[in-house]
């Protein structure tokens, strides 16, 4: 009761009190409508009522539907043309985005990353200021090229190995690795969603400014300066003072599949046991949903008449035990031994019919964790059908430092980005989670498909025509990004199929639904508007105040929202503050752009909630590495960019 009362007291104070105001002090209708829908619009993606791709598609509907009701809302017309609604799926920045994504993951296909690591447990050694520094600068550049959020996926299974080989804790290496991947996201304008999209923020904006103020477009390498500074002293931040703000932790142990790693890294107790079902058991006849959740085991393997039923689309809850089967449960060994004496079955002292199937060639213990970009997220192992489609029956889920093992919690339990799966599953299931489902396996030392290591000089070479294209040609950056794509689809550095599992589509979709809103705002005058009554509100002062103001407004919105929300309704009011200060509008917006990867003091951007369940994190934990890291941040921003624009 306390909690929904503190939510509708936020929400009053924060979105309806600002909004009544804002809205009767606007000049005309249209700009007090648009008023209305951006506070909607930045109320949903903080509270996160309903999913912020789900929120973005029904603000984009409902300016869809202004062209319908503009009479009823005292508008002469829609919001938005309606011709322009869906323009935003067409759009250069969202075809760039879904190009860097399977660009990214064809590199990924390759083993690109094994050789990375390799090469930095060689130089780095084991100490920790040596491998600090190896592991963030690699992810970091790494980052300019590819979705940061994919790039950290991609190297915390790598992070993890180095941690026990160096004897390191892995909350000493995480962060550092995962801060730096966002800073690398701003060393080109690939490197995250807000810098692919701000060059179509600037067209847009150029729509509606005299030709005498036309703004130019940003090139692929405009920023790398700014980024390489940031980088640079994200490295040296962590390096030097690491040593204070990050977490001891505790040491791993390797991971090897078995149940000896999850006894000592999670406590958890576990075993495998497998039972014979003799005649006259009352377990004779019952499905798997009438007992596994009561008493808390997992059935992974079922053996009838010499056929096996194991992985995907083996084992599922409606399965009904007959006599004479032989069944493998995993699970607390007091209450598999409980059950088996309650319902007088026989268990084996070992593995006997079922010793092949569940030898460590086969199968095993495996640690997975979900990244932002799975479909998972938002999902249940019973929604999700995790044992019968997937061929991962679930032993526990570690959340925010907290391990859940009780079976029917697990299966009810929603997944959050970042949750951390102990699972008992057959390889094959396995690597299938891993290509297909965009799931991050920590069990990296499983018996799974040979990385395309042949195809490594396919996908530097295609990633080289890319970035050719870009540099030396007229060519707009979807299509020259797409080549690249479409060269590694081409000659199978990945295929059709895992190309499209690489696209995070909710993203795709958040950017292009969010894409006609931010034409709303600019073609309004509600963004003029706006920068004027700030303007008013700060009065007379320096062009690197506004900038600084500018770039804190850019930092507290990324906090509470998505970064591509803030970007999208920020840049235009960005420039036309620069306009109406006598400053340079580009150098705003880029602010802006840049501004909206300074995620470090809570764990809302992707890659912070990627790796705060691996390394055991907590809120403070980021407030105490990253505050500093903000201000950090702010300062060599406004340093660089005076320093270079």
């Amino acid at each position: 009761m306390r909690k929904h009362a503190i939510f509708l007291a936020a929400t009053v104070f924060l979105f309806v009190i600002p909004g009544i105001y804002l809205t009767n002090l606007a000049p005309n209708t249209e700009i007090a409508w648009v008023i209305s829908i951006l506070l909607l619009t930045v109320y949903l993606f903080s509270f996160e009522i309903v999913p912020i791709d789900v929120a973005a598609i029904s603000v984009m509907v409902f300016l869809g539907f202004t062209t319908l009701i503009g009479p009823a809302m005292g508008l002469d017309k829609g919001l938005v043309e309606i011709n322009d609604l869906f323009s935003g799926f067409a759009s250069n920045a969202v075809m760039s985005i879904i190009a860097v994504m399977i660009i990214g993951a064809g590199l990924d296909k390759t083993g690109v990353m094994n050789v990375a690591a390799k090469q930095i447990m060689r130089v780095g050694g084991t100490t920790e200021t040596r491998i600090i520094p190896m592991i963030s600068g690699t992810v970091g550049v790494i980052s300019g090229f590819m979705q940061n959020v994919g790039a950290a996926a991609l190297f915390l299974p790598v992070v993890k190995r180095i941690g026990v080989r160096a004897g390191i804790p892995i909350s000493r290496l995480l962060m550092p690795m995962g801060f730096c991947a966002i800073l690398g996201g701003t060393l080109t304008l690939v490197g995250s969603s807000p810098l692919i999209l701000l060059n179509d923020l600037i067209l847009n904006a150029n729509k509606q400014l005299p030709a005498d103020q036309q703004l130019d477009s940003f090139g692929l390498f405009s920023v790398t300066p700014v980024g390489l500074a940031m980088l640079f002293v994200g490295i040296v931040y962590f390096v030097v003072f690491g040593r204070f703000v990050l977490p001891k932790g505790k040491l791993q142990a390797d991971t090897t599949g078995s149940a000896a790693y999850f006894r000592e890294a999670y406590g958890l107790e576990c075993v495998l046991r497998e039972v014979h079902v003799p005649k006259g058991s009352p377990l004779i006849g019952l499905h798997l949903r009438d007992f596994e959740h009561r008493y808390s085991i997992e059935t992974v393997a079922v053996t009838s008449n010499k056929k096996l039923r194991m992985g995907a689309g083996g084992v599922h809850l409606g399965m009904k035990i007959e006599e004479g089967d032989i069944v493998a449960w995993i699970g607390d060994p007091h209450a598999i031994d409980f059950f088996a004496q309650e319902m007088g079955l026989e268990v084996k002292p070992s593995l006997t019919a079922l010793a092949d199937a569940l030898s460590q060639a086969h199968s095993g213990f495996a640690e997975l964790i979900i990244p932002p970009t799975s479909p998972w997220v938002g999902e249940s192992p019973i929604s999700i059908f995790a044992r019968r489609d997937h061929g991962v029956p679930m032993v526990a889920v570690i959340r925010d430092g907290e391990t859940i093992t009780d079976s029917e919690t697990i299966h009810n339990l929603v997944f959050k980005a970042g949750d951390t799966v102990i699972a008992y599953a057959d390889w094959h299931s396995l690597h299938r989670l891993d290509v297909v489902q965009n799931i991050v396996v920590v069990t990296s030392d499983y018996p799974h498909e040979e990385v395309r290591s042949d195809k490594i000089p396919h996908a530097v070479g295609f990633l080289a025509v890319a970035l050719v294209l870009v540099l030396f040609t007229d060519l707009r950056l979807s299509v020259s990004l797409l080549t690249g794509a479409l060269g590694m689809i081409l000659t199978k550095v990945i295929n059709a199929e895992e190309a499209y599992y690489a696209v995070s589509w909710k993203t795709v979709f958040l950017l292009a639904s969010l894409i006609p809103l931010g034409g709303a705002v600019e073609a309004s005058g509600t963004a003029a508007w706006i920068a004027g009554q700030i303007l008013a509100a700060i009065g007379e002062t320096s062009i690197w105040v506004l900038q600084l103001t500018v770039a804190i407004l850019a930092t507290l919105f990324t906090l509470v929202m998505s970064n591509v929300g803030a970007t999208v309704l920020l840049v235009p009011l960005a420039i036309n503050i620069a306009l109406s200060a006598g400053a340079d509008p580009m150098v705003f917006a880029l602010t802006v752009a840049l501004a909206t990867s300074n995620s470090f003091l809570i764990p809302t951007h992707q890659v912070n909630a990627l790796i705060m369940g691996p390394g055991g994190y907590s809120v403070i934990d980021f407030i105490r590495a990253g505050g500093i890291m903000t201000i950090l941040f702010l300062a060599v921003l406004m340093f660089t960019m005076n320093l270079i624009f």
